[in-house]
Formats: C-alpha cells, sequence, structure tokens
C-alpha cells in the first residue's frame, strides 16, 4: 500500500539540504544581496543575469555538486543517484525546498534545470563512449551547464512542425535552424539540439528527428537574445541561432531518426518537478496568508475571524491537499508499476500548475495592499506560477492527452 508518511531516511535528507542551504548558501545570499533583491542590478542591460549573479549561481553549482545533491537524482548510467531517489523522493525534497525557502533563485540552483533540461539528464542516454567520458565529469561538477533545444518559433506543442534541419556531411552533420523558449541557453557550454534527419518520416510523424550535443561556440551555435517575460527586467530564456554548426558523429544521442521519443524521455519527472515545486510553494504562500490573517487587525478583530477570509483559506487547504495526494499517488505509480502512467502525469502538470495560480491570488488577496508590493514576494511568485500553465505541454494540452487515454480505455484511478 502507498504510504502518505515522509520516510525518516527522507526527513534525513531533507535536514541535510537545510543544513546545506544554511552554511553554504546564506553567506552567499548576504554577499550578493544587493543583485538578488533588485533586478535592475539581477539583470543587466541586455537582460542576461549580471555576472556577479552568475558568479553567484556559479558558486552554489559547484558547493552542491561537492556536497552530492547536484548529481542525486541524476540518472545511474550516467552516475547520478537516480536509483537511490526515486519519483516520491523527487516530489517530497522539492515541496520541501519551496514550502520553507519560496522562489529563492540561489536555493534553485542546488540543482539543474528541471531535471531533464540541464545536469545528468536522461536527455543523455546514449552518448558516444567518447563524448561521455569527456564531458559527464564536468556536467557531474556543475563546470558545464546544458540547454534543451527542442522548441521553435512554430514548434511548440507540435513538434512534428520542426523546421531545424541536419544534414549528412562525411562524418559530420551539418545542422541549421532557429531554437526558441531555450532555458539556460546564454549560460550553457553545449545545448541538446534536436534536428530533423528524415523529412519523410517526420510528415508521417513517423521519427525522422535526431538529438545531437551541439557547441556553443559563439559563431554557428548562439544564443542571439534574452526574452524577457512576466514583468521582469530579464529571463533565463532565450532564442538560440544554428547556422551552419558543424557536429562530429559522435555528438550524436541515441540512435538515428529517433530523438523524438529522447525528447519525451524525462519529461515525465520534469513534471513530477514543476507540480512538487507548485505544492511547495502553495504552501509557502498559505502559510504567510494564515500569519497574516492572525495578525492583522479590521473592525476590532484580527482579519482571520472574518468569514470571507476563511473561506479562502480553506479553499486553499483543500486544493493543497488535493494536490499533494495527486502527485505522491502519480510518484508511487511511477516507482511501482511497469507502465508509465501517462494520465496521471498530464493531470498533475495541469491540476498543480492551476491550482498554483489560485493559491495564490487567494494569499495576495488576503494581504490587501500588502500582497501587491515586492516586499512579500507574492506578487513574484505569482507571474512565475502564471509561467508554469505553458511550457512542457500547456493545461489545454495536458488534457488532450487526458481525454486520448480515457478514450483508448485507461480509466483506472487506482
Amino acid at each position: 500500500m502507498i504510504s502518505f508518511q515522509t520516510p525518516e531516511e527522507m526527513k534525513e535528507v531533507i535536514a541535510a539540504l537545510y543544513r546545506f542551504i544554511e552554511v553554504e548558501v546564506e553567506p552567499l545570499r548576504k554577499k550578493y544581496q544587493k543583485e538578488l533583491e533588485n533586478e535592475r542590478y539581477f539583470y543587466d542591460e541586455n537582460g542576461l543575469y549580471a555576472e556577479r549573479i552568475q558568479e553567484a549561481f556559479k558558486q552554489v553549482r559547484l558547493k552542491s555538486a561537492k556536497a552530492g545533491f547536484y548529481t542525486m537524482f541524476g540518472v545511474p548510467e550516467l552516475g547520478g543517484s537516480g536509483d537511490k531517489f526515486g519519483p516520491i523522493a523527487v516530489a517530497l525534497i522539492y515541496e520541501a525546498i519551496l514550502k520553507k525557502y519560496g522562489l529563492d533563485p540561489l536555493v534553485m540552483e542546488i540543482f539543474p534545470a528541471g531535471l531533464f533540461t540541464d545536469g545528468l539528464t536522461p536527455a543523455l542516454l546514449g552518448m558516444h563512449p567518447e563524448t561521455k567520458d569527456e564531458l559527464v565529469p564536468r556536467i557531474s561538477k556543475g563546470e558545464i551547464t546544458l540547454c534543451f533545444g527542442l522548441s521553435e518559433p512554430d514548434a511548440g506543442s507540435d513538434v512534428w512542425a520542426m523546421k531545424t534541419k541536419a544534414v549528412k556531411d562525411g562524418d559530420h552533420w551539418i545542422i541549421n535552424g532557429t531554437k526558441q523558449w531555450i532555458t539556460n541557453a546564454h549560460y550553457a557550454q553545449y545545448g541538446i539540439i534536436f534536428a530533423v534527419t528524415d523529412p519523410d518520416l517526420v510528415a508521417k510523424r513517423k521519427g525522422g528527428i535526431t538529438c545531437f550535443l551541439v557547441p556553443f561556440d559563439g559563431k554557428t551555435c548562439v544564443a542571439t537574445s534574452s526574452i524577457p517575460y512576466m514583468g521582469q527586467l530579464g529571463s533565463r530564456i532565450a532564442i538560440v541561432s544554428i547556422e551552419n554548426a558543424r557536429v562530429p558523429e559522435k555528438n550524436m544521442i541515441g540512435d538515428l531518426h529517433q530523438g523524438f521519443g529522447k525528447a519525451l524521455h524525462g519529461v515525465d519527472i520534469g513534471r513530477i518537478v514543476m507540480a512538487s515545486n507548485c505544492i511547495g510553494a502553495a504552501q509557502w504562500a498559505l502559510d504567510k496568508a494564515i500569519n497574516y490573517a492572525n495578525e492583522r487587525k479590521a473592525f476590532g478583530v484580527t482579519i482571520g475571524n472574518h468569514q470571507a477570509i476563511q473561506v479562502m483559506l480553506a479553499d486553499c487547504a483543500m486544493e493543497i491537499y488535493a494536490a499533494r495526494n495527486m502527485v505522491l499517488h502519480c510518484a508511487w505509480k511511477m516507482e511501482n508499476q511497469d507502465k508509465l502512467p501517462i494520465k496521471e502525469i498530464s493531470m498533475i502538470k495541469a491540476y498543480c500548475t492551476e491550482m498554483l495560480q489560485r493559491v495564490l491570488d487567494r494569499c495576495i488577496q488576503i494581504h490587501g495592499a500588502m500582497g501587491l508590493t515586492n516586499e512579500m514576494k507574492l506578487e513574484k511568485v505569482w507571474r512565475w506560477a502564471r509561467t508554469l500553465r505553458i511550457p512542457d505541454g500547456t493545461t489545454e494540452i495536458q488534457k488532450r492527452t487526458i481525454a486520448r487515454r480515457l478514450l483508448q480505455g485507461d480509466t483506472s484511478f487506482q
């Protein structure tokens, strides 16, 4: 039977993470306080991370790797500890971090982004042995970071609309195309780039896409611009231009024409991460709202005595409870069942991202005008929450997947 109790060994891991943050990350937060607390210094004039922020992030990565946290969820075949920390552990740890620290950029750097777009990602499985021996040790140490180049200006949810092409030239491939909405592109040394290698197979939606590891050389593969979004002065997201990039055969990842499956491999654990982030952040926001409701007075009593506030708090709690149990059950199915629970993975991505938006909206409302200020950080997390409903499959795409699974006979909820 599934247990919803946090195992003792997991409590110890979470406690160790808290100690690491206190000892290693907190001093960095004080050192870089000016940049971390003011976006005018967090980003430069081009919307990129300021040099000092890049330095701070790198220090966190290196310290995390040395402590063993950076690779704890990485695939075992590449030297990670993912065999010891499965989907349930991922869910519990990410929830615990976001619940305690909220959307803290330094804390978020302890682990590779999303677990499948950077670090010892499953997308790297199938690397050529020579390439693996050369790069994996440096990736494990946090010295090299990656980006995941799948999306394009006209190929988001519909991957088969991809236009980036790779053409064989001797023992190399020549790659041309544009990638968009690519997280970490400006700071990555290599891109995991997907390109069309057989247009006929792509037209039939039966393959024809291949995965390559492409170096950012500043000439043929370049992150051209940052994409500011949701009220920020910049972002970690960029456009990537690939022009006659000459990539050796050893940089192909996996089998020829079979990159689409690799693109999806690991997305499942990435959605556990996203859903758990939402649950942790929702609890962080609700804790703030509860504390405020017990302190703020209106009409002679604390506002927590007013029924309107009580209803909003209760609605938040119910949604968090439902989301948390949904995610843990999905994670349990991923660990204990032979087949991947596709329907449930889509459910948690859609429900948890929408849930967080609703919870934050109520918590801001409970805080009144204070909720709109930067001081409470609620509005910042609200903006971040709004972004989560689109990447890795929009809510609408997730619902389409759920419906298709139901129509195909996957109607069990056990």
